[in-house]
């Protein structure tokens, strides 16, 4: 399959030390794809370099896609695009007003197109509604769902967990990683099929159970593309890490997030990193004799945002679940 080249690859594997001694537990490892080098796209960087690279090679002109206002997704597709000699069109759920991201993506060239509503469903629908309205009129459009979840985008994932398996020389770890639409670890199980290493998913948009089948579908298909063995769904373990809504940290969440950025130095995003961090925390504390490998997917504009919000948290860990919730 094309790629076309635009992180800096691969990606540092390292030890967090400092954190594990802050929270005990057993030997914790961060997989920094928050530092893939191309903008602010973090792990997006991954799905779109084959995204691309298949589209440049069928003589797309036209990316479209979509997100929210404040996607990392939206803002690196539309520089990725740039970069690749693309027009790129964009759908946006909610308030379209001048996020960063948005700002990034309108001056990287990309149109927005306000979905008028703040139901992020419909947004995959209208991509490819646009994309078959920009064919209509002689484009050659690609039309690509939120977060690039397809099993060619999800191609990059495998290819990431090929990359780590290299870089690893311990007993087989854990790998926790924040779940959005899918793509990154439905790619990452693909590529981890026979490894023997454990999936376990922080859902941070939707159920468990709705997530998980979709998951594990798209890596049959991942496979499949690539002629590699089909997934087992027995590696994958998905917990509900929704916490008060998309978006939005739980105290506990940013406890975590504040634990990670006072320890290691890292800044974690309330969307996905908080989430996730508070989840391998848990597991941490759970599982003393196995390592655990937090799969950093970046997000650095949201987080930025938080940055006066980080105090009024002791550095200790507490239960991620939010005083007084269900």
């Amino acid at each position: 399959m094309t790629r076309f080249p635009l992180g800096v690859l691969p990606t540092p594997l390292v030890r967090a030390d400092r954190l594990r001694d802050a929270r005990g537990g057993g030997p914790l490892w961060f997989k920094r794809d928050d530092l893939t080098g191309f903008g602010v796209a973090g792990n997006k960087v991954r799905a779109l370099e084959h995204l691309l690279g298949d589209a440049r090679a069928r003589g797309v002109d036209v990316l479209v896609t979509g997100g929210g206002p404040d996607s990392n997704f939206v803002a690196a597709a539309a520089q990725a695009a740039r970069v690749a000699e693309l027009d790129c069109e964009l759908v946006v759920w909610g308030d379209v007003g001048e996020t960063t991201n948005l700002a990034l993506a309108r001056n990287a060239g990309a149109r927005i197109h306000p979905l008028g509503s703040d139901d992020r469903a419909r947004v995959d629908a209208e991509v490819e509604r646009l994309g078959a309205e920009l064919a209509r009129r002689g484009r050659r459009p690609l039309a690509v769902p939120r977060g690039g979840s397809t099993p060619v985008g999800a191609t990059g994932f495998a290819a990431a967990a090929h990359e780590v398996v290299e870089q690893w020389s311990d007993a087989p770890p854990t790998v926790v990683i924040p779940v959005g639409s899918g793509g990154s670890v439905a790619g990452l199980l693909a590529g981890l099929a026979g490894t023997g290493w454990p999936v376990l998913g922080a859902s941070v948009s939707r159920p468990p159970e709705e997530i998980t089948a979709k998951v594990l579908a798209l890596a049959g298909e991942t496979a499949a593309l690539a002629g590699t063995a089909p997934p087992s769904g027995e590696q994958l373990t998905m917990l509900d890490a929704r916490g008060p809504g998309f978006g939005v940290a739980s105290p506990a969440d940013r406890a975590a997030a504040d634990l990670v950025l006072r320890t290691e130095g890292v800044l974690l995003d309330d969307t996905y990193g908080a989430k996730a961090a508070a989840v391998a925390m848990e597991h941490v504390g759970a599982d003393p004799t196995r390592p655990t490998l937090l799969w950093l997917t970046g997000g650095l504009v949201s987080a930025l945002s938080h940055v006066s919000e980080v105090r009024g948290y002791s550095p200790e860990f507490r239960s991620r679940t939010p005083e007084g919730a269900p």
